[in-house]
């Protein structure tokens, strides 16, 4: 095992561009592998995207579906949220100002003193990996090391470590543990590769005030093993272009790789470097994985790149728009990423509609569960896992060992694919499919007011043999179900009861399902027993390539509307003629963008008063507009033109009859 791991590293340091790039240092690192007498057998996995090829994700993670992440370490002491360790260097920030405030000047009190205080003194992690089993996780994943530098394993090549600090205890070994007691997969995320220039800021000095150009603690050489030597001027990208630094960053994680046998390895960003370093350490993972496993291939190795097969691509707080060929990751949070006292929680029905989405795109769920500084979960959380390992009981078998179907679902709300685009209005509408063997889970994301429920996928088109169903059960539920098929579609009538909450699974047997495609009804909206019509965005019909439904407070709203192209539609059956008066309620924090509302040939045109966020929603009375004809009408709301459009938010657009 050491002869191979220092095999893999002086090949690795071998095709590091700049690292060891001549002849002569080629032929020195070919000598120390002779001198040490290495074993010369052929690595299964060489550091190159043809090598690479040949991997296979494993079984285990496919069926797995759902993982839990401790994201925390040192940044969580000040309960102030995500990259404190960075903010708190950068003056006017609301970090800084949280640090100035409580633990003094950067320039004396840094970063290096709030690691001391990370004390992990209620942490428990055989009751928390209890918690994660029972809330239905098949993997866990502790934090590694995150930007701010700090190893949470017993590091042989880096002092500032969890074991030597703070809990000094080893985090990662007791979390391995724990989930290993409890038959959970292991994994770790490494944010180490962005550290370099992420943390570029401690070497800075306040702009103005009394302090102005009095260095912080970064700039003192004393700690530059913590804060890292001084970057070059145009070295800022996300990953740096020092060759020492791939170095160390090889050296560092092949040290947690070697120690550890891990059966996932998680990285902030695309392969490191993007050169033959991450690609060396990718080689290095898969081929140890190998050796620990006599020949079979156990491993992940997840990173923010397109995978096409070489290890599995992961979205951050993002799901892709449709089935995705190979096996992929969201990552997320219940709320912030390091505990944040000023954040409030998701709830249980956002984790779960969030999960069922993914799986049937052939995804997992990676959900951070956020800890408190000392190692608990506040009561909210708890009873949030208490709630999805209540649903998991009831569903579990339409989402474990699960693969998709031919179409992911069906339903008005559709997932614009990429990071950061992870709040959807789901209703009942919206139907989710995952198959295993020959039987088919539609998982509906709402429960239909009227008990009724059409799955129009699995309708029987006349004359053709497809879609036979034979049963349709209702997991949680013991009684029979009425339902009858047609050209239509599948129509299910629920019982009266619910058998759990947020999302329900019918259980379909039959045979030659196949998906009949079809167009989605255009809802028409009529008057309120007032007289009133509310176009809301439940009923909406988006036009365009970005703009789309999304929930904030949960509400669901008109949200990501940044291109000036994209417009919106409501079918509106109108009962009366007359003057209406027209408002919306709308959340933008730029000012004068202008829309217009069009209705059987006439334009209201208007200009949007600005609120304090895209989350501050406000009404407001736009005008009047003519309803001359009664009847089905098309109410068209766009932006006026390019030049004046600023995105907005809108949660409704109101007509209200006069006098």
């Amino acid at each position: 095992m050491k002869n191979n791991r220092i095999l893999t590293t002086l090949a690795a340091i071998v095709l590091c561009a700049g690292c060891l790039s001549t002849q002569t240092q080629e032929k020195k690192a070919a000598d120390s592998v002779e001198k040490n007498q290495m074993t010369t057998t052929p690595r299964p996995f060489q550091p190159t995207w043809d090598s690479l090829q040949q991997y296979k994700c494993p079984d285990w993670f496919r069926d797995a579906k759902f993982g839990i992440w401790a994201h925390w370490g040192p940044q969580a002491v000040p309960m102030d949220g995500d990259w404190y360790a960075r903010g708190m260097y950068e003056q006017g920030s609301g970090h800084y100002k949280h640090h100035l405030a409580n633990y003094g000047h950067p320039s004396t009190n840094g970063y290096k003193d709030i690691i001391p205080l990370w004390k992990a003194e209620k942490w428990d992690p055989d009751r928390l990996m209890a918690l994660y089993k029972k809330a239905g996780a098949r993997y866990f994943v502790s934090m590694g090391c995150h930007h701010d530098n700090f190893d949470l394993w017993s590091s042989r090549f880096h002092k500032w470590n969890a074991v030597n600090m703070g809990p000094k205890r080893d985090v990662v070994g007791d979390w391995q543990k724990a989930a290993k007691k409890y038959g959970l997969r292991f994994g770790v995320s490494e944010h180490m590769g962005a550290s370099f220039t992420w943390f570029q800021v401690s070497h800075r000095a306040d702009k103005t005030g009394p302090l102005a150009g009095v260095p912080y603690d970064g700039a003192d050489p004393k700690y530059a093993d913590i804060y890292h030597q001084p970057a070059d001027p145009n070295d800022k990208g996300w990953y740096s272009n020092n060759p020492k630094w791939h170095q160390e960053w090889y050296k560092r994680i092949t040290d947690l790789i070697d120690n550890y046998q891990l059966d996932l390895l998680y990285t902030d960003g695309a392969v490191p470097f993007g050169n033959e370093v991450g690609r060396s350490m990718i080689a290095h993972l898969y081929n140890t994985d190998l050796k620990n496993h006599g020949g079979r291939l156990d491993v992940v190795y997840t990173c923010k790149q397109k995978s096409d097969g070489m290890w599995v691509q992961d979205l951050e707080r993002g799901v892709m728009p449709g089935i995705n060929p190979d096996p992929w990751q969201t990552d997320t949070s219940i709320a912030d990423w390091y505990y944040n006292k000023n954040w409030k929680y998701r709830n249980a029905d956002w984790v779960i509609r969030t999960l069922v989405d993914i799986v049937s795109k052939n995804g997992n769920l990676l959900l951070n569960v956020v800890q408190r500084p000392d190692g608990s979960l506040d009561p909210e959380v708890e009873q949030l896992l208490e709630e999805v390992a209540a649903w998991m009981k009831v569903n579990s078998e339409a989402i474990y060992k699960t693969r998709p179907w031919l179409t992911y679902g069906e339903g008005p709300t559709k997932a614009k694919g990429g990071n950061f685009k992870e709040d959807f209005a789901f209703t009942y509408k919206d139907i989710r499919f995952t198959t295993k063997g020959k039987t088919l889970y539609a998982v509906a994301l709402g429960w239909p007011a009227d008990g009724r429920l059409v799955i129009r996928s699995l309708a029987k088109p006349t004359g053709e043999t497809i879609n036979k169903v034979a049963a349709v059960t209702l997991l949680g539920h013991n009684g029979k179900l009425q339902w009858s098929q047609t050209a239509e579609g599948l129509a299910v009538t629920l019982p009266a009861q619910k058998p759990c909450e947020h999302a329900f699974v019918l259980k379909i047997s039959g045979a030659d399902f196949k998906p009949v495609e079809f167009t989605q009804p255009t809802s028409v909206i009529r008057p309120s027993a007032y007289g009133s019509i509310t176009l809301d965005a439940d009923s909406v019909e988006l036009h365009g390539s970005q703009v789309r439904v999304e929930e904030i407070a949960g509400q669901p709203n008109v949200g990501f509307w940044d291109n000036p192209k994209d417009w919106l539609s409501w079918k509106v059956n109108f009962t009366q003629t007359g003057t209406f008066q027209v408002s919306v309620s709308c959340a933008t924090p730029h000012r004068d963008s202008e829309l217009i509302i069009e209705l059987a040939g006439q334009q209201l045109v208007t200009k949007v008063p600005m609120t304090n966020s895209f989350q501050d929603f406000k009404s407001f009375s736009i005008g009047t507009i003519e309803v001359k004809q009664s009847g089905e009408q098309i109410v068209k709301v766009q932006p006026r033109d390019a030049k004046t459009w600023k995105a907005i938010n809108l949660r409704f657009v109101k007509f209200s009859k006069s006098g």
